[in-house]
C-alpha cells in the first residue's frame, strides 16, 4: 500500500514509479479523491461540533425554562446531514483505498529500467558450470530413467503440473529442506517457524497477493486460501502489531508446501518440476527499520547464495529490473542456478526488499526506544531455497554418464552416508 501522505507531498516522484513500472500516471486521480474526501471529513466534523454546540444550547434553554424545539429540529437536522455527509466520505476513503491497493510498490532509484527480464542486470556470477563427456539429460528424464519421478501417477490424482517422487528422490528432497533449516536457524540466526497453510483474505492482503492476484491461488470452499509462499504468514506474524525497535530485526524462516494456480504460466516450462501446482520451499523473512532494510537485504541474499555454494552449485545473481519485480517488492535479486539440462541459468530464489508497502497494509509498526510516535517497519523475504528446484539442480549438475547422479558432500549426512543415487533409489 502507498501513503496517501507521502503522494499528497511528492506527486510527480509517485507517477514518476508508476510510469517506471510501465503504469499511467494517477497520482492527479488520488489527490482529486483525497481533496473531496478531505473536504467531506471537514464538513462532517463541523456539523458534529455544531450539533455539539446545538445540545449544548438546548440544555441552557431547558434551565432558563424556555422552548427548546426548534434546536432540537435543528439537532436532528444536522444529524442527517452529518450522517450523509460521513457516508459519502467514507465511500470515498474506500475508492481511494481500492485504487492504491491494486499499484504495485515503487522501484528503488538503482532498479534498472525496463518492463521485462531483457533489462535485468548480471550483478555477479559464481562456480563454473559442469563439463560432461556425454550429452545431459534433463531432470524429469534422469527421475524417469531412475524409476523415482512419477509424472503419469501424479497427473491421474491431481492432473497436469504435479508430480510424485519416491525412494531416494523423495528423501533428497527432505534432505534438502533439513539441510537449508539448519544452516539457516544455526549459522545464519533465523528463527525456525512452523506455520499454517490455510490464511485468511486479510494476510494474503497484507504482502501483495491480494486483490490483484486471486486467480493465482487456490481458495477453499469456506473462504480460506492455501499459501503460495511461506512469506505470507511469516510476514503477517507482526501484522497489526507495534514492535519494539531494539528487538529488531525479525527473522523467520519455514519450510513449508507452497500452492499456485500458475494461471498466467500457460504453456511455460509444461515438461518437468520447474513449474508446478505443488512444491516445497524453505523461506527467509526478515522486519526491520527503515535503517536496516538495504543490509538486510545484502544479507539475506547472501544467506541464499551460501546454500548453492555448499551445494557445489553454480549461480548468477540479478538485479531485477522494474517492470520484473514482484507487485510488493521495491528492489529484487534473483538467484539463477546453471541446469545442464536446459543450457541455460534458471531463478532458484529471488531475495526482495519491500520497504514499508507491506507493513502499511498489514499495519505494523515500530517505536523507537524510549522515543515517542511510531512508523512503519521494513519487510524483507526471500527463497532459501526453493526446495524443488534445488533438487532439479543437484540431477542436472549431478549427473553420471552411468545413469546414477552424485549427492552433493554436504547433503550426505542427511542421506544415511550414501553418496550416490542409483537406478530404483
Amino acid at each position: 500500500m502507498h501513503d496517501l501522505r507521502w503522494i499528497r507531498e511528492n506527486p510527480a516522484e509517485f507517477d514518476r514509479g508508476l510510469g517506471r513500472r510501465g503504469l499511467l500516471p494517477c497520482a492527479e486521480q488520488v489527490l482529486a479523491l483525497d481533496r473531496e474526501w478531505r473536504r467531506l471529513e471537514t464538513e462532517a466534523q463541523e456539523s458534529q461540533a455544531a450539533r455539539n454546540r446545538l445540545s449544548r444550547e438546548v440544555g441552557a434553554a431547558k434551565k432558563r425554562g424556555e422552548d427548546a424545539d426548534e434546536l432540537i429540529r435543528e439537532i436532528d437536522r444536522n444529524k442527517e446531514q452529518e450522517a450523509a455527509t460521513a457516508a459519502k466520505a467514507a465511500e470515498l476513503r474506500q475508492q481511494i483505498d481500492e485504487l492504491l491497493a491494486g499499484l504495485p510498490n515503487l522501484p528503488a532509484l538503482e532498479v534498472p529500467d525496463g518492463l521485462d527480464e531483457s533489462t535485468n542486470k548480471e550483478v555477479r556470477r559464481v562456480g563454473e558450470p559442469p563439463r560432461f563427456n556425454f550429452e545431459p539429460l534433463a531432470h524429469e528424464a534422469i527421475g524417469e530413467q531412475l524409476g523415482l519421478m512419477d509424472f503419469p501417477r501424479a497427473a491421474k490424482l491431481s492432473g497436469s503440473r504435479f508430480v510424485v517422487l519416491k525412494g531416494e528422490l523423495a528423501r533428497l528432497e527432505r534432505a534438502i529442506a533439513q539441510f537449508m533449516l539448519d544452516l539457516h536457524t544455526t549459522e545464519f540466526g533465523y528463527t525456525e517457524v512452523s506455520p499454517p497453510l490455510l490464511v485468511r483474505d486479510e494476510a494474503l492482503f497484507g504482502t501483495g497477493q491480494l486483490p490483484k492476484f486471486a486467480e493465482d491461488q487456490f481458495r477453499t470452499t469456506d473462504g480460506l486460501w492455501l499459501i503460495p509462499t511461506a512469506e505470507v504468514p511469516l510476514t503477517n506474524l507482526v501484522a497489526g502489531e507495534i514492535l519494539d525497535e531494539g528487538a529488531l530485526p525479525l527473522r523467520f524462516t519455514a519450510w513449508t508446501p507452497c500452492f499456485r494456480s500458475e494461471a498466467g504460466a500457460a504453456g511455460k516450462d509444461t515438461r518437468g518440476m520447474i513449474r508446478v501446482h505443488q512444491f516445497q520451499k524453505v523461506e527467509l523473512v526478515s522486519i526491520t527499520t527503515p535503517e536496516q532494510s538495504e543490509t538486510e537485504h545484502e544479507r539475506m541474499t547472501a544467506c541464499a547464495e551460501e546454500v548453492l555454494k555448499r551445494l557445489g552449485l553454480a549461480y548468477r545473481v540479478m538485479l531485477l529490473s522494474a517492470g520484473d519485480m514482484g507487485f510488493a517488492a521495491r528492489k529484487t535479486y534473483d538467484l539463477e542456478v546453471w541446469l545442464p539440462g536446459q543450457n541455460a541459468y534458471r531463478e532458484i530464489s529471488s531475495c526482495s526488499n519491500c520497504g514499508a508497502f507491506q507493513a502499511l497494509r498489514m499495519k505494523a509498526r515500530c517505536r523507537p526506544a524510549g522515543g515517542k510516535g511510531t512508523r512503519p517497519v521494513h519487510t524483507l523475504n526471500g527463497s532459501g531455497l526453493a526446495v524443488g528446484r534445488t533438487l532439479i539442480a543437484i540431477l542436472e549438475n549431478f549427473q553420471r554418464g552411468n545413469g546414477t547422479v552424485a549427492i552433493p558432500e554436504a547433503l550426505q549426512p542427511y542421506m544415511g552416508g550414501r553418496k550416490e543415487i542409483g537406478a530404483n533409489g
